[in-house]
């Protein structure tokens, strides 16, 4: 018995794509990608089609594709581009500013799809929304294929926070702002929410894109950063991305894991590896933020007394906020063009390489990030 494919509900509007898009399909572990033709797309009213000009792998595909994370399969990877609108549902689309979308329009957007009308997005939370959806996550159906950046086109469903992109920034920059850098401006900004940076000791473990990200944004607020990290050759990264900073402010440093300064003011854990050194390090009145335990890891004894006599605040900071990710794209655009983001995509490989890009994105030493890019 064959299966019937039925058109989604609501007012829609169809999009055919000459050539057909294209999408990597994750199968599970072990298996190579397949690729799949999507010869055209059903617009809600207010969803939006994008070509996509590049993406990036982040560390959180390499963790599904190893088994490390579980995924419902089969599901299109990705959450990390940039792209350009083609396509708009009949009800139009608005910007994070307020602004309606146009085509051409080269954007970047959030992971997240929230509904803006549930308690946890009228809080603040959009990235907790009670019917939350993910990018990149969820597993691929009929009229559903386009759902992850692994491909040459994605359908930004109503809900998503897409943000307007200068053309002048290169597409490098700007595919990893929609997960490290909008991560990274948002676990600044909840430190920021405790203490005034200007003068702040800040020390960020993990010197990943998220850490190297966090640590330019704080020196970019006045704060006096160094950044630990257990691999000489990322601490010897750190040196070299800070001293593109600010001239005005004290030099920032880079220490070995087993030599760190004073105790800071603040702490940003992007490792996951290294939460108790950073509670137990923090100074009294400090703030730790935690942003990189995203995955299962061994419990981390809590010395609570500690926590309590020495007046430490602790904050767990996940995704983003649509306005975060604009102020991210902000800072890429602004102060931020003074560090070496567009060096954090060490290759691009073209989309039908994806398994080779995430080989080479998981091997000691990869760097940052790497490329894929459609039509290669």
């Amino acid at each position: 018995m064959g299966t019937m494919l039925t058109r989604p509900p609501g007012h829609r509007r169809d999009v055919a794509l000459r050539p057909a898009a294209t999408a990597m399909v994750f199968i599970g572990e072990g298996q190579a990608h397949e690729m799949i033709a999507v010869p055209g797309v059903s617009l809600a009213d207010g969803d939006v089609l994008v070509a996509i000009e590049l993406s990036t792998v982040c560390g959180s595909d390499v963790h599904t594709v190893q088994g490390r994370r579980p995924a419902p399969v089969p599901l299109v990877l990705g959450h990390e581009s940039v792209g350009r609108v083609i396509a708009i549902g009949d009800a139009g689309a608005l910007a994070v500013d307020g602004s309606a979308l146009r085509i051409g329009d080269r954007v970047v957007w959030s992971i997240t799809v929230s509904c803006a009308s549930c308690d946890r997005c009228l809080c603040g939370m959009p990235q907790k929304c009670r019917t939350l959806t993910k990018y990149g996550h969820d597993r691929i159906g009929a009229h559903g294929e386009l759902t992850g950046a692994f491909g040459s086109h994605m359908q930004l469903r109503q809900g998503t926070a897409i943000v307007r992109v200068p053309e002048t920034l290169p597409a490098s920059v700007l595919a990893p702002a929609s997960c490290a850098t909008a991560t990274a401006w948002a676990a600044v900004a909840r430190a920021a929410r405790h203490r005034d940076l200007e003068g702040a000791r800040v020390r960020v473990h993990g010197a990943g894109l998220v850490g190297l990200s966090a640590a330019a944004i704080a020196a970019e607020q006045g704060a006096h950063v160094e950044v630990l990290d257990p691999n000489p050759q990322r601490r010897a990264l750190a040196a070299r991305w800070l001293g593109h900073g600010r001239g005005d402010a004290p030099a920032p440093a880079s220490a070995p894991a087993s030599a760190p300064a004073s105790e800071p003011d603040v702490v940003i854990e992007a490792s996951g590896h290294a939460v108790a050194d950073a509670l137990d390090g923090v100074a009294t009145g400090g703030i730790v933020v935690l942003v990189g335990s995203v995955f299962p890891a061994d419990r981390v004894p809590l010395d609570a007394e500690s926590i309590v006599r020495r007046l430490v605040t602790v904050a767990g900071v996940h995704n983003y906020t649509g306005i975060e990710l604009a102020e991210a794209v902000g800072f890429l655009a602004g102060r931020g063009r003074a560090y070496p983001f567009a060096d954090a995509v060490g290759g691009v490989r073209p989309l039908a390489a994806v398994d080779e890009a995430l080989a080479e994105a998981s091997a000691p030493g990869a760097p940052l990030r790497i490329g894929l890019q459609p039509g290669t």
